[in-house]
């Protein structure tokens, strides 16, 4: 897997960052294996895998064939080599993805009563009440196609179809396309009978009813599904309304190139040819797939029993005295929540008491991914009502969000909230909220800094960390960063913004990381006790990297925790023989972010929103944080700890990128380090 892929400064070796994401899904699809995990969370799996590897075709292989039109030749050649070793990878995860449904799936519902009718004809005896659901409900959506000469259709992104071929007495194969509208109505129909419930795709009630819809003699019909290029490409948007040129853009986002071809067994080569030319697919990868396409849709299958999914996990509210305000208590000491093993009620109470707190003047928010019925934005439209001076920054760029994003940044806006937005050629991904007292005259700031969206919908399952603080001289230079961020504008020379306490993107954030690496380095080649400990969703930037192996190679101890890409190699001899690199996959996402440097005994610990990805170094706005509290560092380095032990969820990643599970059956030392932070959170509030 060691692939380069763009010029670095020293030769050192590094993963390819596909290759990578790749194994991180095929570390999600090994949880749809376990018989430990309930079924339904199983299912669950297979279908975040699924979904996964549609936004790869949708986004990363349109990146990888725009990287190779601007490299040197030496790493054009690099990249095409590396596009068999991906193609091989995903045809054999999708077998291995074959396999668990075929295998354990399937058998596991049957054992409770439940037949998923799955590549197999359906039963007989339900054929009636089949046929009736085609006639009454589904034969309202079908639109087929035939494909001839002067045939104009555009197959929609990750769109379900069916491709049927005829063939009558006399004529030659005629080719037709039939829409599966899995939009319309749901994936899946159940049936009882005798006991037992019979689950079905649509797909399958349209195959057996096809006759009715080309009135010809069937001779094949194969699934098929294309995924297409959906960046907006509007990085480097500088002039007009971004807000309508991404509303515009929204609306052909599905129009872009073919980047796969996804296709069941049994279409001939002539069919294939047919296909390819009309259909205009000359840019697609064209890869054998199942029966079934979209199955990032088994999250929808009707399994309502409780005993199929988690049990429940305790979550901790923190103790706020109901005498007192969430602003009092901050003024008092910093606090730092977990969701989800914390409720995320104290950060709606945190927005709710600025709406309403007289003493608040101004508020100011960072918004990346808003949740649909976003509670935190109908706080801040009834604080501008009230009267306070409102102002959101709302990155309208946010890939696959942008719609929702727009929304409510126009009723914001219409409530009197002042909304900045997407600077041009830059994202803003902090998550920041600052509030702006005012009482006897005197001015003070509150803030919260999350590691995490201000979106309650994914805080029930991201693991994410969230600081409450009154911390002045920090939340001061917070205030300096919305006064940059109000003139929508880059940095430039005359920018003079200088950052004591905050790692900022685009400002001082690489270079202190560099800084505090290298103090661990002194500190090791002065026998000095000394470690770094990080914990990220994705390490790819490689200066960061090599100052990492520069780092092991002055003998400093590196533990690293990388839910998924991570383009550094670990344990090679001479290079990064101290460095380990954990990854976890459980019920909840990992998404936080610390920053652990043991600096002679005196740890220093950061949060923030930064991976250390090209992107979050070079091309947004990113916050980290220093946590100051002794108490909140120890908790950090407690959770730290039992995450570095986790031998039941973690896995390692060896020197060719693979997952070396650490699970050891029958062991009495397990440490399933989710559960033990939720229990661990829960005894200490």
């Amino acid at each position: 897997m060691a692939h380069k892929t763009d010029p670095v400064p020293v030769p050192y070796p590094f993963f390819d960052r596909d290759l990578s994401w790749l194994s991180f899904n095929e570390r999600v699809l090994l949880e749809a294996q376990r018989d430990s995990v309930p079924l339904m969370e199983r299912i669950r799996f297979l279908a975040i895998y699924s979904s996964n590897l549609d936004e790869f075709y949708r986004v990363r292989m349109p990146a990888r064939t725009a990287l190779s039109a601007v490299v040197k030749k030496n790493e054009e050649k690099e990249l095409k080599q590396t596009l068999p070793v991906i193609h091989e990878t995903v045809v054999r995860q999708q077998k291995r993805f074959g396999s668990v449904i075929e295998s354990d799936i399937l058998q596991a519902l049957r054992s409770h009563a439940i037949h998923l009718v799955y590549n197999e004809p359906i039963p007989d005896f339900i054929h009636d009440a089949v046929n009736d659901y085609f006639t009454y409900t589904v034969a309202t959506f079908l639109q087929p196609v035939k494909i001839a000469k002067h045939t104009d259709f555009f197959p929609e992104n990750n769109k379900l179809y069916l491709v049927v071929t005829t063939r009558s007495t006399g004529k030659r194969k005629e080719v037709y396309i039939v829409n599966v509208p899995s939009e319309e109505l749901p994936r899946f129909y159940r049936v009882e009978h005798h006991g037992v419930q019979y689950i079905l795709f649509l797909e399958d009630i349209i195959k057996l009813n096809l006759g009715k819809i080309v009135h010809q003699k069937i001779f094949t019909h194969q699934s098929i599904k294309i995924t297409r290029d959906s960046d907006l490409n509007l990085e480097d948007e500088f002039s007009g309304n971004l807000a309508e040129k991404i509303e515009q853009r929204i609306g052909t986002r599905d129009l872009g190139f073919a980047t796969r071809f996804l296709y069941e067994p049994g279409l001939t080569p002539h069919t294939l040819a047919i296909l390819k030319k009309k259909l205009h697919l000359g840019t697609a990868n064209f890869i054998v797939g199942g029966a079934y396409h979209n199955l990032k849709d088994l999250a929808t299958l009707p399994l309502k029993d409780g005993k199929f999914c988690y049990e429940s996990w305790p979550i901790t509210r923190l103790p706020i005295p109901r005498q007192s305000s969430l602003f009092q208590e901050i003024q008092k000491k910093d606090l730092l929540l977990h969701p989800p093993y914390h409720s995320y009620d104290t950060v709606l109470r945190f927005f709710s008491e600025a709406a309403l707190d007289p003493t608040v003047k101004a508020i100011y928010v960072t918004l990346y991914r808003v949740a649909a019925e976003s509670r935190i934005a109908n706080a801040l439209i009834s604080a501008a009502k009230n009267g306070k001076h409102v102002v959101v920054f709302v990155e309208l760029k946010a890939r696959f969000d942008e719609a929702n994003n727009i929304k409510w940044s126009k009723q914001m806006k219409a409530a009197g909230v002042r909304i900045i937005e997407s600077i041009p050629g830059l994202k803003v991904h902090a998550k920041l909220a600052l509030v702006k007292r005012k009482h006897h005259k005197k001015t003070s700031l509150l803030g919260l800094l999350a590691t995490g969206n201000f979106n309650e919908s994914t805080a029930r399952f991201y693991t994410d960390h969230v600081l409450l603080t009154a911390h002045q001289p920090m939340l001061t230079e917070i205030q300096w960063l919305f006064d940059f961020l109000k003139k929508r504008k880059k940095r430039s020379r005359k920018t003079d913004l200088s950052f004591g306490h905050l790692l900022v993107g685009h400002f001082n954030l690489q270079e202190r990381f560099l800084a505090l690496i290298d103090r661990e380095i002194q500190y090791a080649r002065q026998g000095k006790p000394g470690g770094i400990t990080i914990k990220l969703n994705n390490l790819e930037e490689r200066v960061l990297i090599t100052k990492l192996y520069e780092a092991s190679q002055a003998g400093v101890k590196i533990r690293l925790i990388v839910r998924g890409i991570c383009c550094l190699i670990p344990g090679v001899k001479g290079i990064s023989e101290t460095i380990t690199v954990k990854r976890i996959i459980d019920r909840y996402l990992e998404h936080g972010r610390i920053f652990l440097f043991e600096n002679n005994g005196q740890p220093e610990i950061f949060m923030g929103s930064a991976d250390w990805m090209i992107r979050n170094i070079y091309r947004r706005i990113e916050v980290c944080f220093p946590i100051t509290n002794a108490n909140l560092k120890a908790d950090l380095m407690e959770m730290l700890r039992l995450q570095l032990a986790d031998n039941c969820q973690g896995a390692l990643i060896d020197g060719e990128g693979k997952n070396v599970e650490l699970r050891m059956p029958g062991n009495d030392s397990a440490i399933r380090s989710q559960r033990a932070i939720a229990d661990w959170v829960h005894a200490k509030e």
